[in-house]
């Protein structure tokens, strides 16, 4: 079943965030994840978002997106982004595909 990675960022220094967005992507396809949401337009309809940015990753599994979370490439990346904003991440299971009753 694939699974998401969905961050929430409230970028509040962006030319310090710029290095960590340039070096992420390269690490997120190695390990087999692809960007869904990235950049581009967003508007809220309904509810306060304020400067909230919504970027999502879709990978094969569960455990793939784990392995990139939890690899020595993304924790050596990781420091970048330190003091750059605010940040919540969530793993989330995809669309299960048996009927509910």
């Amino acid at each position: 079943m694939p699974a998401y990675i969905v961050v929430e960022a409230i970028i509040t220094r962006p030319e310090d965030f710029a290095p960590y967005a340039r070096a992420v992507p390269p690490v997120v396809a190695s390990y087999g994840g692809e960007y869904l949401v990235l950049g581009g337009e967003q508007e809220a309809l309904e509810g306060d978002w304020g400067d909230a940015r919504i970027v999502i990753h879709r990978w094969p599994s569960r455990e793939q997106a784990r392995a990139f979370w939890h690899s020595e490439e993304y924790q050596a990346i990781k420091p970048l982004r330190a003091g750059t904003g605010t940040f919540r991440v969530t793993l989330v299971d995809g669309m299960q595909q048996e009927t509910l009753e």
